[in-house]
Parts: C-alpha cells; structure tokens; sequence
C-alpha cells in the first residue's frame, strides 16, 4: 500500500487536503516530507504522511477526530 504526501491547511473548522506527492517505501516518504517541511512556511499548514490503500482511505485517515487521552496519575 502506498504512502501519500499531504499539505493540510486548516480554515476555521475546515481541512483543506492537498496531495503533493505517493511513494511505496515510507523511507522515501519520510526523507521527501521533511524536506517539504524545510521549504514550506508551516505557519500556514503542515505537511503529513499517511498510509493507506487509496487516496480516499488516506483523506479519510486525516479527517478523523482522535479521542483526547485519559488523563490519569499526576496528570489531574
């Protein structure tokens, strides 16, 4: 499954998705991405990997809310 190369922009509540690049090999997508995040301002967006089987699983991975972590022990 290939991994994808996204600029993410957020706009209020809104994620804008841009796909720059695809790569088979995580190395090389991961190589490829911190050089884009050296030529970009990241003030405006943010430059992210993900896995997935097609661009649609890979959007889908990115618009998903994670749950925040518990807090417990000396977190309270």
């Amino acid at each position: 499954m290939p991994y994808y190369i996204y600029r993410i922009t957020q706009l209020g509540p809104v994620k804008q998705l841009e796909k720059l690049e695809q790569y088979q090999v995580f190395k090389e997508a991961s190589a490829r991405a911190k050089a884009l995040r050296k030529e970009v301002d990241l003030s405006q967006c943010k430059i992210q990997v993900v896995f997935g089987e097609n661009e649609l699983q890979a959007e889908e991975a990115l618009n998903t809310v994670r749950p925040a972590e518990p807090l417990t022990g000396d977190d309270w």
